[in-house]
């Protein structure tokens, strides 16, 4: 089983950029403890972390055919993401969306995500827990389907 983890805009500063918000932990090591948390649930992971939106949606579509489940923190792409949304309806598998922080909890307009209504659930608010939360749930639905 192959599960996509996309890591959206500004994400690969995770550990530097405002670490009262998203903690010290760094990208590296949070595709590290999804890469392990893999290995015991014996799925295979694709990562992909891209400033860009076109890069995401590609990477979508790349893998549309030989994916089970994938995993989405859109970043600051979650208010403003049409394209990335729709990419999202059009695959055949769960797809779970991601966040470190609680965006409902932080500015006005970080609160609405034109991402949620494409995807099956939202895991946010848990720090790097967030991801291997989101990891064990999309796994789990992969494998009811």
């Amino acid at each position: 089983m192959k599960i996509l983890v996309l890591h959206g805009p500004n994400l690969n500063l995770f550990g530097r950029r405002e670490p009262h918000i998203y903690g010290t932990t760094t990208l590296a090591q949070i595709d590290e403890a999804l890469a392990a948390l893999a290995r015991e649930l014996g799925v295979e992971l694709a990562t992909i972390q891209s400033n860009h939106e076109g890069a995401l949606i590609d990477f979508l579509h790349a893998h549309i055919d030989d994916a089970q489940g994938a995993l989405v923190n859109p970043a600051g792409l979650t208010q403003h993401g049409v394209p990335l949304h729709d990419a999202i309806k059009a695959m055949p598998f769960p797809v779970i969306e991601v966040h470190m922080s609680n965006i409902a909890a932080r500015e006005s307009w970080r609160a609405h995500s034109i991402i949620s209504p494409a995807v099956k659930g939202t895991v946010q608010g848990l720090g790097r827990h967030s991801y291997l939360m989101g990891l064990r749930g999309v796994v789990a639905l992969a494998q009811e389907k």
